[in-house]
């Protein structure tokens, strides 16, 4: 476990880096498309978003959301996903979209610095950018 400090310019910088980037959307992508035929069903990127309880905690307590409002949430959410409206999500769908929430946390963070603290296993895009960071800075001031 480690804490890192980070703002908007961190994870502007991540999204920049187009290689870096897109191996980690690409990675994300291929773990999520459980039966591997290229694209996102609904109940994939649903089964994903469930997995992160973004809608079932409130600061520490469980929250319960009906199921009819959490349906209608997800397929919003698989909705905006779906850009050309084909009932799948494709990688460059997905990369874009991505692109677009990270640039938005980047924006929300702005200048000011926070400090998370992160799992050295974790593989979520923030850390990735920490990480980026991290490597970026160590190779302009080697020891």
């Amino acid at each position: 476990m480690g804490v890192v400090i980070m703002d908007g310019s961190t994870v502007r910088a991540f999204v920049r880096d187009e290689e870096e980037f897109n191996k980690s959307v690409d990675e994300s992508f291929a773990a999520l498309d459980l039966n591997n035929d290229g694209v996102l069903s609904r109940s994939e990127l649903r089964n994903a978003l469930e997995s992160l309880r973004l809608l079932e905690s409130h600061f520490g307590v469980d929250v319960v959301t009906p199921p009819e409002q959490l349906t209608q949430l997800y397929n919003s959410i698989f909705e905006r996903f779906d850009c050309d409206g084909s009932g799948t999500v494709d990688l460059q769908e997905f990369r874009s979209e991505m692109k677009k929430i990270l640039l938005a946390i980047a924006d929300g963070l702005g200048s000011c610095p926070i400090q998370m603290v992160l799992e050295d296993d974790d593989q979520s895009f923030l850390k990735k950018a920490a990480d980026l960071e991290a490597a970026k800075l160590e190779s302009n001031n080697p020891e």
